[in-house]
Protein backbone atom coordinates (compact mmCIF):
# COMPACT_ATOMS: atom_id res chain seq x y z
CA UNK A 1 0.00 0.00 0.00
CA UNK A 2 2.00 2.77 -1.39
CA UNK A 3 0.55 5.90 0.58
CA UNK A 4 0.99 4.66 3.60
CA UNK A 5 3.74 2.99 6.04
CA UNK A 6 3.19 0.04 7.77
CA UNK A 7 4.60 0.12 11.41
CA UNK A 8 4.99 -3.03 13.57
CA UNK A 9 1.14 -3.38 11.99
CA UNK A 10 0.09 -0.22 12.28
CA UNK A 11 -0.66 2.23 9.95
CA UNK A 12 0.18 5.88 9.94
CA UNK A 13 -0.46 8.76 7.21
CA UNK A 14 2.40 10.13 4.84
CA UNK A 15 3.48 13.45 5.45
CA UNK A 16 3.13 17.05 4.52
CA UNK A 17 6.17 18.07 2.71
CA UNK A 18 8.90 18.90 5.52
CA UNK A 19 7.14 21.77 7.45
CA UNK A 20 9.09 24.87 7.52
CA UNK A 21 11.32 23.96 5.67
CA UNK A 22 10.69 24.50 1.89
CA UNK A 23 11.59 28.06 2.79
CA UNK A 24 10.23 30.82 -0.11
CA UNK A 25 6.97 31.76 -1.13
CA UNK A 26 5.06 33.72 1.00
CA UNK A 27 1.95 33.82 -2.00
CA UNK A 28 -1.46 31.77 -2.12
CA UNK A 29 -2.70 29.56 -4.47
CA UNK A 30 -6.41 29.05 -5.48
CA UNK A 31 -7.63 25.96 -6.00
CA UNK A 32 -11.25 25.35 -7.83
CA UNK A 33 -12.92 22.31 -7.77
CA UNK A 34 -15.97 21.04 -8.87
CA UNK A 35 -17.94 18.06 -9.49
CA UNK A 36 -16.69 18.91 -12.65
CA UNK A 37 -13.64 20.75 -11.60
CA UNK A 38 -10.81 23.54 -11.43
CA UNK A 39 -7.49 24.72 -9.29
CA UNK A 40 -5.47 28.08 -9.32
CA UNK A 41 -2.17 27.77 -8.08
CA UNK A 42 0.38 30.61 -7.64
CA UNK A 43 -2.73 31.32 -6.84
CA UNK A 44 -4.06 28.27 -8.22
CA UNK A 45 -7.32 27.43 -9.73
CA UNK A 46 -8.28 24.11 -9.28
CA UNK A 47 -11.50 22.26 -10.88
CA UNK A 48 -12.88 18.99 -11.83
CA UNK A 49 -15.27 19.20 -14.59
CA UNK A 50 -18.21 16.89 -16.02
CA UNK A 51 -18.26 14.52 -14.94
CA UNK A 52 -15.04 14.00 -13.29
CA UNK A 53 -12.20 16.72 -14.05
CA UNK A 54 -10.19 19.25 -12.27
CA UNK A 55 -8.82 23.04 -13.27
CA UNK A 56 -6.07 24.52 -12.00
CA UNK A 57 -4.98 28.56 -12.59
CA UNK A 58 -1.83 30.39 -10.96
CA UNK A 59 -2.10 33.72 -10.34
CA UNK A 60 1.13 34.91 -11.19
CA UNK A 61 1.47 38.88 -10.14
CA UNK A 62 0.08 38.30 -6.49
CA UNK A 63 2.49 35.69 -5.83
CA UNK A 64 4.63 37.95 -3.47
CA UNK A 65 8.14 36.62 -2.68
CA UNK A 66 9.87 37.19 0.69
CA UNK A 67 10.67 41.19 0.86
CA UNK A 68 14.67 40.03 1.23
CA UNK A 69 14.74 38.34 -2.56
CA UNK A 70 15.90 40.41 -5.27
CA UNK A 71 13.13 38.57 -7.06
CA UNK A 72 10.55 40.45 -5.35
CA UNK A 73 11.07 43.43 -7.34
CA UNK A 74 9.90 41.67 -10.63
CA UNK A 75 6.32 41.13 -8.89
CA UNK A 76 3.38 43.30 -9.67
CA UNK A 77 1.64 43.84 -6.15
CA UNK A 78 -1.31 46.48 -7.91
CA UNK A 79 -1.67 44.39 -11.01
CA UNK A 80 -1.77 40.97 -10.22
CA UNK A 81 -6.01 40.84 -9.18
CA UNK A 82 -6.76 42.13 -13.06
CA UNK A 83 -3.98 39.36 -14.70
CA UNK A 84 -5.47 36.48 -12.02
CA UNK A 85 -9.15 37.49 -12.94
CA UNK A 86 -8.04 37.49 -17.12
CA UNK A 87 -6.85 34.05 -16.42
CA UNK A 88 -10.17 33.10 -15.12
CA UNK A 89 -11.72 33.96 -17.79
CA UNK A 90 -9.45 32.91 -20.56
CA UNK A 91 -9.86 29.58 -18.70
CA UNK A 92 -13.79 29.87 -18.76
CA UNK A 93 -13.71 30.75 -22.10
CA UNK A 94 -12.05 27.71 -22.96
CA UNK A 95 -14.66 25.14 -21.19
CA UNK A 96 -14.02 25.07 -17.59
CA UNK A 97 -17.44 24.34 -15.94
CA UNK A 98 -18.79 26.43 -13.15
CA UNK A 99 -16.38 25.61 -9.85
CA UNK A 100 -18.28 23.53 -7.03
CA UNK A 101 -15.42 23.89 -4.50
CA UNK A 102 -12.51 26.63 -4.66
CA UNK A 103 -8.87 26.45 -2.33
CA UNK A 104 -6.82 29.34 -1.94
CA UNK A 105 -3.85 27.56 -0.52
CA UNK A 106 0.10 27.40 -1.34
CA UNK A 107 2.66 29.75 -0.01
CA UNK A 108 0.95 32.55 2.71
CA UNK A 109 -2.83 33.58 1.02
CA UNK A 110 -3.30 36.24 4.04
CA UNK A 111 -0.20 37.87 2.68
CA UNK A 112 -1.87 38.75 -0.28
CA UNK A 113 -4.05 42.09 0.83
CA UNK A 114 -7.34 40.75 1.81
CA UNK A 115 -9.35 42.80 -0.63
CA UNK A 116 -7.08 41.61 -3.60
CA UNK A 117 -7.67 38.41 -2.67
CA UNK A 118 -11.10 38.99 -2.45
CA UNK A 119 -11.21 40.49 -5.77
CA UNK A 120 -9.99 37.15 -7.27
CA UNK A 121 -11.95 34.94 -5.41
CA UNK A 122 -15.45 36.77 -6.24
CA UNK A 123 -14.69 36.75 -10.03
CA UNK A 124 -14.55 32.45 -9.88
CA UNK A 125 -18.25 31.58 -10.98
CA UNK A 126 -18.92 29.00 -8.36
CA UNK A 127 -22.34 27.08 -7.45
CA UNK A 128 -24.72 28.14 -5.00
CA UNK A 129 -23.44 26.03 -2.37
CA UNK A 130 -19.76 26.02 -3.02
CA UNK A 131 -17.01 25.15 -0.91
CA UNK A 132 -14.83 27.91 -0.90
CA UNK A 133 -11.08 27.31 1.69
CA UNK A 134 -8.50 30.12 2.03
CA UNK A 135 -5.54 28.55 4.23
CA UNK A 136 -4.46 31.23 7.36
CA UNK A 137 -1.28 31.45 8.66
CA UNK A 138 -2.55 32.13 12.25
CA UNK A 139 -0.42 35.50 12.54
CA UNK A 140 -2.38 37.17 10.28
CA UNK A 141 -5.88 36.78 11.22
CA UNK A 142 -8.30 38.91 12.30
CA UNK A 143 -11.97 39.31 11.91
CA UNK A 144 -11.96 42.23 9.19
CA UNK A 145 -9.74 40.21 7.31
CA UNK A 146 -12.33 37.29 7.35
CA UNK A 147 -15.24 39.51 6.37
CA UNK A 148 -13.78 40.56 3.63
CA UNK A 149 -13.06 37.21 2.48
CA UNK A 150 -16.85 36.29 3.63
CA UNK A 151 -18.03 38.79 1.32
CA UNK A 152 -16.62 36.85 -1.65
CA UNK A 153 -18.20 33.87 -0.85
CA UNK A 154 -15.38 32.16 1.41
CA UNK A 155 -17.31 29.66 3.77
CA UNK A 156 -14.37 27.62 4.98
CA UNK A 157 -10.64 28.85 6.35
CA UNK A 158 -7.95 26.43 7.22
CA UNK A 159 -5.68 27.23 9.95
CA UNK A 160 -2.05 26.06 10.15
CA UNK A 161 -1.38 25.55 13.72
CA UNK A 162 1.31 22.45 13.32
CA UNK A 163 1.46 22.17 17.21
CA UNK A 164 0.55 24.59 20.33
CA UNK A 165 4.18 23.58 21.76
CA UNK A 166 6.54 26.86 21.68
CA UNK A 167 9.41 24.36 21.09
CA UNK A 168 7.98 22.57 18.64
CA UNK A 169 6.82 25.45 16.67
CA UNK A 170 10.30 26.91 16.79
CA UNK A 171 11.61 23.41 15.42
CA UNK A 172 9.30 24.21 12.41
CA UNK A 173 10.45 27.35 11.97
CA UNK A 174 7.20 29.07 12.68
CA UNK A 175 6.68 32.04 13.88
CA UNK A 176 3.33 32.06 15.90
CA UNK A 177 2.04 30.67 19.39
CA UNK A 178 -0.75 29.49 20.83
CA UNK A 179 -1.92 32.77 21.97
CA UNK A 180 -1.96 33.59 17.97
CA UNK A 181 -3.56 30.47 17.35
CA UNK A 182 -6.44 31.60 19.92
CA UNK A 183 -7.17 34.25 18.69
CA UNK A 184 -7.30 33.27 14.87
CA UNK A 185 -9.94 30.48 16.32
CA UNK A 186 -11.79 33.34 18.26
CA UNK A 187 -11.82 35.81 15.07
CA UNK A 188 -13.21 32.83 12.80
CA UNK A 189 -15.87 32.63 15.52
CA UNK A 190 -16.63 36.26 15.57
CA UNK A 191 -16.65 36.72 11.62
CA UNK A 192 -19.52 33.92 11.69
CA UNK A 193 -17.61 31.31 9.18
CA UNK A 194 -19.89 28.14 9.58
CA UNK A 195 -16.47 25.84 8.82
CA UNK A 196 -12.94 25.88 9.88
CA UNK A 197 -9.88 23.28 9.73
CA UNK A 198 -7.02 23.21 11.96
CA UNK A 199 -3.87 21.83 10.91
CA UNK A 200 -1.58 19.99 13.21
CA UNK A 201 1.72 17.87 12.32
CA UNK A 202 3.60 15.36 14.27
CA UNK A 203 6.75 14.55 14.46
CA UNK A 204 9.25 17.30 14.34
CA UNK A 205 12.44 17.28 16.23
CA UNK A 206 12.11 17.39 19.95
CA UNK A 207 8.38 16.34 20.24
CA UNK A 208 7.68 14.36 22.86
CA UNK A 209 4.50 11.81 23.27
CA UNK A 210 3.27 14.78 25.92
CA UNK A 211 3.62 17.42 23.29
CA UNK A 212 1.79 16.10 20.73
CA UNK A 213 -1.03 14.97 23.30
CA UNK A 214 -1.07 18.70 24.78
CA UNK A 215 -1.58 19.80 21.33
CA UNK A 216 -4.84 17.50 20.03
CA UNK A 217 -6.11 18.23 23.69
CA UNK A 218 -5.88 22.35 23.06
CA UNK A 219 -6.79 21.74 19.53
CA UNK A 220 -9.80 19.90 20.29
CA UNK A 221 -10.82 22.39 23.13
CA UNK A 222 -11.33 25.08 20.22
CA UNK A 223 -13.80 22.40 19.11
CA UNK A 224 -13.28 22.49 14.81
CA UNK A 225 -15.52 21.18 12.74
CA UNK A 226 -12.14 19.28 11.10
CA UNK A 227 -8.83 18.78 11.96
CA UNK A 228 -5.89 17.39 9.57
CA UNK A 229 -3.01 15.50 11.21
CA UNK A 230 -0.21 14.94 9.54
CA UNK A 231 3.36 13.22 10.15
CA UNK A 232 6.57 15.02 9.19
CA UNK A 233 8.37 13.56 6.46
CA UNK A 234 11.37 14.11 4.90
CA UNK A 235 11.81 15.62 1.45
CA UNK A 236 15.36 15.03 -0.59
CA UNK A 237 16.68 18.27 -1.70
CA UNK A 238 15.12 20.10 1.39
CA UNK A 239 17.73 21.26 4.27
CA UNK A 240 15.71 18.72 6.88
CA UNK A 241 17.44 15.79 4.66
CA UNK A 242 20.69 16.55 5.09
CA UNK A 243 20.22 16.38 9.04
CA UNK A 244 19.06 12.59 10.24
CA UNK A 245 19.30 13.71 14.06
CA UNK A 246 16.13 16.05 13.31
CA UNK A 247 14.38 12.72 11.62
CA UNK A 248 11.07 11.66 12.86
CA UNK A 249 10.74 7.93 14.13
CA UNK A 250 8.71 5.65 12.50
CA UNK A 251 7.37 4.21 15.54
CA UNK A 252 7.07 7.44 17.51
CA UNK A 253 4.97 8.45 14.73
CA UNK A 254 2.70 5.81 14.67
CA UNK A 255 2.42 5.60 18.01
CA UNK A 256 1.47 9.35 17.50
CA UNK A 257 -1.46 9.25 14.59
CA UNK A 258 -3.12 6.32 17.10
CA UNK A 259 -3.51 8.74 19.41
CA UNK A 260 -4.56 11.36 17.21
CA UNK A 261 -7.09 9.36 15.61
CA UNK A 262 -8.35 8.19 19.81
CA UNK A 263 -8.61 10.98 20.69
CA UNK A 264 -10.47 13.24 17.92
CA UNK A 265 -12.34 10.34 16.84
CA UNK A 266 -13.92 10.32 20.75
CA UNK A 267 -14.42 14.14 20.24
CA UNK A 268 -16.53 13.21 17.64
CA UNK A 269 -14.86 14.22 14.46
CA UNK A 270 -14.59 11.33 12.37
CA UNK A 271 -11.90 9.71 10.63
CA UNK A 272 -12.82 9.87 6.86
CA UNK A 273 -9.67 9.82 5.51
CA UNK A 274 -6.15 8.75 6.86
CA UNK A 275 -5.04 12.37 7.85
CA UNK A 276 -8.44 13.82 7.90
CA UNK A 277 -11.00 14.04 10.90
CA UNK A 278 -14.05 16.08 10.44
CA UNK A 279 -17.69 16.51 12.39
CA UNK A 280 -20.71 15.26 9.94
CA UNK A 281 -20.57 17.13 6.99
CA UNK A 282 -17.53 19.28 7.84
CA UNK A 283 -15.61 16.96 5.55
CA UNK A 284 -13.58 18.77 3.01
CA UNK A 285 -14.81 18.36 -0.50
CA UNK A 286 -12.10 19.76 -2.62
CA UNK A 287 -10.09 17.16 -0.80
CA UNK A 288 -12.10 14.89 -1.42
CA UNK A 289 -12.14 15.58 -5.24
CA UNK A 290 -8.10 14.37 -5.53
CA UNK A 291 -8.92 11.13 -3.38
CA UNK A 292 -11.71 9.78 -6.07
CA UNK A 293 -9.06 10.61 -8.85
CA UNK A 294 -11.25 13.70 -10.59
CA UNK A 295 -8.90 15.39 -13.02
CA UNK A 296 -7.17 18.63 -13.28
CA UNK A 297 -5.65 21.40 -14.56
CA UNK A 298 -2.72 23.23 -13.00
CA UNK A 299 -1.65 27.18 -13.87
CA UNK A 300 1.01 28.56 -12.15
CA UNK A 301 4.55 27.74 -11.11
CA UNK A 302 4.77 24.12 -10.29
CA UNK A 303 1.39 23.56 -11.28
CA UNK A 304 0.46 20.01 -11.60
CA UNK A 305 -2.50 18.65 -13.69
CA UNK A 306 -4.62 15.81 -14.77
CA UNK A 307 -7.18 15.15 -17.83
CA UNK A 308 -7.87 11.42 -18.73
CA UNK A 309 -4.55 9.59 -17.73
CA UNK A 310 -2.40 12.61 -18.89
CA UNK A 311 -0.33 14.02 -15.89
CA UNK A 312 1.74 17.27 -16.63
CA UNK A 313 3.56 19.89 -14.98
CA UNK A 314 4.73 23.86 -15.04
CA UNK A 315 7.98 25.24 -14.23
CA UNK A 316 8.64 25.19 -11.03
CA UNK A 317 10.08 28.85 -10.25
CA UNK A 318 7.89 31.65 -9.95
CA UNK A 319 10.38 33.88 -11.40
CA UNK A 320 10.31 32.00 -14.53
CA UNK A 321 6.66 31.27 -14.91
CA UNK A 322 5.69 34.94 -14.24
CA UNK A 323 8.62 35.50 -17.23
CA UNK A 324 7.00 32.82 -19.30
CA UNK A 325 3.41 34.17 -18.77
CA UNK A 326 4.74 37.63 -19.58
CA UNK A 327 6.09 36.81 -23.03
CA UNK A 328 3.74 34.27 -23.65
CA UNK A 329 6.16 31.58 -23.30
CA UNK A 330 5.00 27.51 -22.91
CA UNK A 331 4.84 26.82 -18.82
CA UNK A 332 4.44 23.42 -19.39
CA UNK A 333 7.29 21.63 -18.48
CA UNK A 334 7.16 17.77 -18.93
CA UNK A 335 4.50 15.47 -18.98
CA UNK A 336 3.21 11.76 -18.98
CA UNK A 337 0.55 9.42 -20.18
CA UNK A 338 -0.87 7.06 -17.55
CA UNK A 339 -1.93 3.60 -18.57
CA UNK A 340 -5.05 1.82 -18.08
CA UNK A 341 -3.10 0.04 -15.38
CA UNK A 342 -1.26 2.65 -13.56
CA UNK A 343 -4.26 4.68 -13.40
CA UNK A 344 -6.10 1.56 -11.49
CA UNK A 345 -3.54 1.01 -9.39
CA UNK A 346 -3.14 4.66 -8.34
CA UNK A 347 -7.22 5.09 -8.07
CA UNK A 348 -7.01 2.23 -5.72
CA UNK A 349 -4.54 3.82 -3.80
CA UNK A 350 -5.97 6.71 -3.16
CA UNK A 351 -9.60 5.56 -2.67
CA UNK A 352 -8.06 3.42 0.21
CA UNK A 353 -6.84 6.45 2.19
CA UNK A 354 -10.79 7.15 2.90
CA UNK A 355 -13.36 5.42 4.65
CA UNK A 356 -15.47 4.65 0.93
CA UNK A 357 -12.54 2.07 0.84
CA UNK A 358 -12.10 -0.46 -2.39
CA UNK A 359 -13.86 -3.02 -3.76
CA UNK A 360 -13.12 -6.28 -2.11
CA UNK A 361 -12.00 -8.32 -5.37
CA UNK A 362 -9.26 -5.35 -6.01
CA UNK A 363 -7.36 -7.94 -4.06
CA UNK A 364 -6.43 -10.97 -4.98
CA UNK A 365 -7.17 -13.98 -2.34
CA UNK A 366 -3.24 -14.13 -1.73
CA UNK A 367 -2.75 -9.85 -1.29
CA UNK A 368 -5.62 -10.44 1.01
CA UNK A 369 -3.90 -12.79 2.95
CA UNK A 370 -0.73 -11.13 3.52
CA UNK A 371 -2.72 -7.98 4.08
CA UNK A 372 -4.54 -9.88 7.01
CA UNK A 373 -4.81 -7.22 10.07
CA UNK A 374 -4.70 -4.17 8.05
CA UNK A 375 -7.54 -4.23 5.65
CA UNK A 376 -11.29 -5.16 6.98
CA UNK A 377 -14.79 -5.51 5.53
CA UNK A 378 -16.55 -2.30 5.32
CA UNK A 379 -19.01 -1.98 7.90
CA UNK A 380 -21.94 -0.83 5.59
CA UNK A 381 -20.72 -2.52 2.38
CA UNK A 382 -19.90 -6.22 2.57
CA UNK A 383 -18.07 -5.98 -0.88
CA UNK A 384 -16.03 -3.05 -0.25
CA UNK A 385 -12.86 -2.97 1.73
CA UNK A 386 -11.30 -0.53 4.42
CA UNK A 387 -7.89 0.01 6.41
CA UNK A 388 -8.10 -0.77 9.84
Amino acid sequence: VLLHHVVKGRIHADAAAAAGEASTLAGTTLTFGYDNGLEVSGMRIMMPDLPARNGVIHIVDDVLLPPATAAAETVSTTSGPKKAIRLIERAIDAGLPTATTVFVGGGTPTLVPADRLATIVSSIPVVADAEVTVECNPDDVTVEMLSTYRSAGVNRVSVGVQSMSAHVLDALGRTHDRDNVAAAVEAIRRSGLPSFNLDIIYGAARETFSDWAATLDEVIGFDPSHVSAYGLTIEAGTPLAGQPERHPDDDDQADKYELADERLTAAGLANYEVSNWARPGHESRHNLLYWRQQSYRGFGCAAHSHSNGRRWWNVRTPERYVDLVNTGGQVEAAAEVLDAETRRSEGLQLLLRTRDGVPANAFSPDTRELLAGLLVVHPDDADRVVLT
